[in-house]
């Protein structure tokens, strides 16, 4: 059963990377940083949030904030799954009669927040945190962060504010795909040892592998991870992940295809899906 599983969010992943890359021609998109964070993103949306397209609405609802902007492309994709967004929808990216482009806007079903100014969206959901907490509701509020985000002081000063109101309704997740536009993160200010400098700040923290769904299920099942404590998930990913041609690659961070040369990278993206597949079985 938990194979079965893992290989339907695999499929999902898939496709969602497909869109991806086909939103990365006519104007291109942060193609990078947008794989790096696709699996743990439709773990989190398919597995552990009570989010559909019925509650979009409902005061009840968990509330999904992506922080690092850039990464939305990943989101749009995974909307067509939820049926948020029709697919027709995901070919005016860029267009000006739209509002899907290179950050979230809260004219797109299942947006929460505008994002794209590094920063801010975790002060936003300690925000939410704290209204839930005072409504004695149940929500979940999930935020990821970019692991180069966290140059930013605001989410220093937020993290202090969410462990000293006992915050464990918010999960914090941080793409650590170890890069921050074209440069490596270590390179340009040192983030290491980053569990502890979370935990020094009254948060607990786990670390994952994210792109393993078996291990996704294994961490967020343990929520909240310490009562009275807000929660820090540390995704270990790989930029670029499915595609070999890009991974890990500091100049493919934004990207801007021909369709031609989206359609080959799709083609390397199924041959290499295929292969993980028969590995794994």
């Amino acid at each position: 059963m938990i194979k079965q599983k893992s290989d339907e969010l695999q499929k999902i992943a898939l496709r969602v990377r497909e869109r991806i890359i086909r939103m990365s021609t006519n104007g291109g998109s942060f193609i990078g940083a947008s794989f790096s964070c696709v699996d743990f993103i439709v773990y989190i949306y398919k597995e552990f949030m009570n989010i559909n397209k019925y509650n979009l609405n409902d005061p009840n609802r968990d509330y999904f904030f992506l922080s690092k902007g850039h990464d939305v492309p990943a989101l749009y994709a995974l909307f067509v799954e939820l049926g948020f967004l029709a697919e027709e929808r995901l070919k005016n990216h860029l267009k000006v009669d739209d509002f899907i482009y290179w950050h979230p806007n809260v004219n797109i079903p299942g947006i929460e927040f505008h994002s794209g100014s590094l920063g801010h969206l975790l002060s936003i959901a300690i925000g939410v945190a704290i209204d839930c907490k005072l409504r004695q509701s149940k929500n979940k509020i999930i935020v990821v962060l970019g692991d180069g985000e966290l140059n930013e002081g605001s989410n220093w000063e937020a993290a202090l504010v969410a462990a000293s109101r006992k915050l464990d309704n918010i999960i914090a997740v941080v793409d650590r795909n170890k890069f921050q536009a074209n440069a490596e993160t270590e390179d340009i200010i040192k983030l290491e040892p980053l569990a502890d400098k979370f935990k020094a700040f009254g948060w607990s923290v786990k670390k994952v592998d994210g792109h393993d769904f078996k291990e996704l299920k294994k961490v967020f099942s343990r929520f909240p991870i310490v009562n009275g404590r807000p929660n820090l998930i540390i995704a270990n990913t790989i930029r670029g992940k499915g595609l070999p041609s890009i991974e890990s690659r500091a100049d493919k961070w934004f990207a801007n295809f021909t369709d031609e040369e989206a359609e080959m990278l799709i083609e390397e993206l199924r041959a290499t899906a295929k292969d993980k597949m028969k590995f794994e079985i």
